[in-house]
């Protein structure tokens, strides 16, 4: 390879990195994020070093809803980051009687069903102490999935709205790997 093909070369992959950079960071910057689960609070359905995509685009178009499992930043400590599950939206009165969660808005009281815990979640959590709070126009009611193991809004209060980073995406999970593995050779 002569000098001009060296440099014509070198230019080429110059020229793609750029490109590629130009794609990527719009795309990492506006629209999708990396977390890594650090901890137990959202077992078992997430796990600690489980690898997610955040969602920064939707909450862009709608609000956040009841149930999602969002990203944000720490209320009293912003430069950190959790994930929990939304339970109360803005302007609802959530109370927690004996592991039931029960939320108020216009005089009318529903109970939350939990698909997403497990029995053994539920079962364990029933005895904890009864909650009450109610959240203004712009806050969040969070917890973490694995309710006795979990920093959430029932110690440190509600989450407001502009501590939002996005909602997960993606999930990927060597624990979820190594689950199906072991299912599929019966061993892991």
């Amino acid at each position: 390879m002569n000098k001009k093909e060296l440099i014509s070369f070198a230019f080429d992959w110059i020229k793609l990195f750029l490109l590629a950079l130009a794609i990527v960071m719009p795309v990492r910057v506006l629209l999708f994020q990396p977390f890594v689960v650090s901890g137990a609070s959202m077992d078992p359905n997430f796990h600690d070093a489980d690898y997610l995509i955040i969602d920064e685009l939707t909450y862009r178009t709608r609000k956040p809803e009841r149930q999602e499992v969002i990203v944000f930043k720490y209320p009293l400590e912003p430069s950190k980051k959790y994930i929990k599950r939304i339970i109360g939206l803005p302007g609802e009165k959530v109370e927690i009687k004996e592991g039931e969660i029960f939320i108020t808005k216009n005089n009318e009281t529903v109970k939350i069903e939990e698909p997403y815990l497990s029995e053994e979640v539920m079962e364990e959590w029933k005895s904890n102490a009864n909650f009450s709070i109610e959240l203004d126009a712009d806050d969040y009611f969070v917890m973490g999935d694995n309710r006795n193991y979990s920093s959430d809004s029932r110690s440190w209060g509600p989450l407001p709205k502009k501590n939002i980073v996005g909602k997960v995406f993606v999930k990927l999970s060597i624990f979820d790997f190594l689950l199906k593995l072991k299912n599929s050779y019966g061993q892991t």
